[in-house]
């Protein structure tokens, strides 16, 4: 897809918030730091749209991004690490919970993982419990360019060997500096709208 127009719509802790114009919408989970928001950027080929920051757990509102006038990238709050207090992380957890299985637009989730490391028990959780409600889910192995091409087979087979992946899942490696796996996480995306 070809994306000249993006506009940050809203940031939502709520359905009373959501954007009510009924266009498909693409949820990007994964864990803090892990590179949602240079993923989102790069897609969008945007510079600094979603915002990056060195301090994990910045996201904390559910971000609806509307591309083109045709779909929405809602960024949700990353999982794991972040410093944050057990009771804001319980009520993340609500929000997001709330969100993926009450939105019947959403059309898939983009679970993203960091392509150099054994997918965490965090990332597990997330994966089955998109399984368990039955959601779609494009995983990202994102930070491709990290490590070398010949070991991509190896880490694929352990991300889809950890997560226990579902064949029918489609898994990218992509690299958000060089661009790498863009047309294959549009071509994905496209299918489902």
């Amino acid at each position: 897809m070809k994306v000249n127009n993006v506009e940050m719509v809203i940031s939502a802790v709520g359905p009373k918030q959501y954007p009510e114009d009924g266009l498909p919408e693409f949820a990007l989970a994964g864990r803090s730091n892990v590179g949602k928001s240079s993923f989102i950027n790069r897609m969008i080929g945007r510079k600094s749209m979603a915002r990056i920051s060195s301090k994990p757990g910045k996201t904390q509102t559910l971000n609806f991004y509307k591309i083109e006038e045709q779909l929405f990238f809602v960024d949700v709050p990353g999982y794991g690490y972040a410093k944050v207090s057990k009771t804001e992380r319980e009520a993340w957890g609500k929000m997001i919970e709330q969100y993926l299985t009450g939105r019947s637009i959403l059309k898939a989730v983009v679970q993203i993982i960091d392509i150099r490391h054994e997918p965490t028990d965090d990332d597990c959780m997330m994966y089955d419990f998109l399984k368990h409600y039955n959601i779609p889910t494009i995983v990202i192995a994102t930070k491709a360019d990290k490590i070398k091409k010949g070991n991509y087979e190896k880490h694929k087979k352990i991300i889809k060997e950890v997560l226990d992946m579902d064949p029918n899942d489609p898994l990218i490696l992509f690299s958000s500096e060089k661009g790498m796996g863009m047309e294959q996480a549009w071509a994905e995306i496209e299918k489902r709208m």
